[in-house]
């Protein structure tokens, strides 16, 4: 059947959707999402379809934009329209709802319907949940890494080592990557970083990293950075190197869940589309972080070695501490100031530690001699700063941005110690979701400013931290809805 193309002008969001005429839908046997092909001239796509009784003339097909650009289609145009027999990867879905274990081809299907958009993000949501319920194997979490960088586009650096780095995340104001990438791009050492945005967390690498500069660059513009000054800090998602896992991320986000299986090979797809031979994995571990225990840590930690050897990688794991935040912000452009500070020698100790450990893991990978010592000089001596500023430059932004030029939300309030005290813990999970309350990461000058950390001496009135808010009314929510302040003080006595 020939219809005529009506533009809706409206994103789906993602899917390829198409509405037809109920009159003709019944001529063609379909009920709604009830898939059908289109084709025009070359071009053909593959769409879930909705039914409209009124709103959709006789004779017309409306579609979102990603199917008129799937076609580059253009209103009243015609185009055939045919039934599609549903995926059989959705056979392969309900075969892990069942509890089964997935094949190599199985698992590569159904990644490839992910990419061509024939599944719909419900179908899609099935099979997350599939991994969450029932977990996935060694060997389908190396299926699923192997599927999802077939399926995806790759960068093509050409050279030997490429190191590269990847945090399990969880704990809020955890934001190494920037100084790890500048300490070993100075060394060298190519490191084409690619990052996520938030998930569940206060800020994701990129979102930080977009305050000094634009993330989202084609792959051609990631190399000629990366060949330009040996690094890069950009959002993966741009890059459609591992566009399905993009997409099971949005999901993951959705129902705030990281299925183990998936989360391995979702980090290991991304190293392995970029060519990384030597990977060093963050792993913090404690209350309010991922992962809790040490037990679950070395489970996953022998999991994370499996699957590198499977897939011809090395790694090594660094477990840290994640039962508090390590720098002072929490939100991208208190983060980016973190970083700044850092990198000028005047940040956060305990986040200038933990970068130097995870930098020097990986310059000890590659042969670096008392790589400790190595990383601790490029940083001092301020040629990571001026490796950083040079990537900075690189992706468009400004190479001399200032600490003060980094804008944080002009409403705030500062919370007080209520007595003299010694601070005993902070919880993670609350911190995050004061500062998401607040803004953050859409709003980028949104977060909280913590002013202690464990083990510090409070005096009564000293401020223990400070929300801030881009929009009034966030703040006066954030203040109404958290009563609980995120911070366990013991009273110090006679002072």
């Amino acid at each position: 059947m020939e219809l005529k193309i009506r533009n809706l002008s409206i994103s789906s969001g993602g899917p390829l959707v198409a509405i037809l005429n109920e009159e003709d839908s019944v001529k063609l046997d379909l009920k709604a999402l009830d898939r059908v092909k289109l084709k025009k001239g070359s071009k053909e796509a593959v769409v879930i379809i909705d039914i409209a009784k009124r709103s959709i003339k006789k004779g017309t097909i409306s579609l979102f934009d990603e199917v008129i650009n799937e076609l580059q289609a253009k209103n009243n145009e015609k185009v055939c329209v045919s039934q599609e027999p549903l995926p059989q990867s959705l056979q392969y879905i309900k075969k892990k709802l069942d509890g089964g274990d997935l094949s190599k081809m199985e698992i590569n299907e159904i990644v490839k319907d992910i990419v061509l958009k024939k599944l719909s993000e419900v179908e899609i949501t099935y099979f997350v949940v599939a991994c969450y319920i029932n977990g996935l194997t060694l060997y389908e979490s190396a299926y699923l890494t192997e599927a999802i960088v077939e399926n995806g586009k790759k960068l093509s650096l050409k050279k030997y080592p490429i190191l590269d780095k990847h945090s399990l995340g969880g704990i809020p104001g955890n934001r190494t990557t920037p100084i790890v990438v500048s300490i070993v791009a100075a060394n060298g050492f190519i490191i084409p970083k690619t990052s996520t945005r938030s998930i569940t967390s206060v800020s994701g690498t990129a979102d930080t990293v977009e305050v000094f500069a634009p993330v989202s660059h084609p792959i051609e513009k990631i190399e000629e950075i990366v060949k330009k000054t040996n690094g890069c800090m950009v959002w993966g998602g741009a890059l459609e190197l591992a566009s399905a896992d993009d997409k099971l991320i949005k999901i993951e986000k959705a129902l705030s869940i990281d299925p183990r299986g998936i989360m391995l090979a979702s980090i290991l797809a991304k190293k392995a589309a970029v060519g990384a031979t030597h990977v060093v994995i963050d792993m913090p571990i404690g209350k309010g972080s991922k992962v809790v225990s040490k037990k679950e840590a070395n489970i996953l930690k022998r999991k994370f070695l499996q699957l590198g050897k499977l897939l011809g990688m090395e790694l090594k794991i660094v477990m840290t501490d994640g039962t508090e935040p390590i720098g002072n912000g929490l939100g991208p452009a208190l983060e980016a100031r973190d970083i700044l500070l850092t990198l000028q020698n005047k940040g956060p100790e305990p986040l200038k530690k933990k970068a130097l450990i995870l930098t020097s893991t990986l310059l000890g990978m590659v042969g670096v001699k008392n790589p400790y010592k190595k990383a601790l000089e490029t940083l001092e001596s301020g040629a990571a700063y001026t490796k950083f500023k040079d990537i900075i430059k690189a992706q468009g932004g400004n190479p001399n941005v200032r600490v003060s030029d980094i804008k944080i939300g002009k409403f705030k309030s500062d919370v007080k110690a209520k007595e003299n005290c010694i601070i005993k813990e902070l919880d993670n999970k609350l911190l995050t979701s004061i500062a998401k309350s607040a803004g953050a990461p859409f709003d980028k000058g949104a977060g909280i400013y913590l002013n202690v950390h464990v083990k510090d001496k409070v005096k009564k009135g000293g401020i223990l931290y400070t929300i801030y808010a881009e929009r009034k009314q966030k703040l006066d929510y954030t203040l109404k809805l958290f009563k609980k302040i995120p911070i366990i003080c013991e009273p110090i006595k006679n002072q």
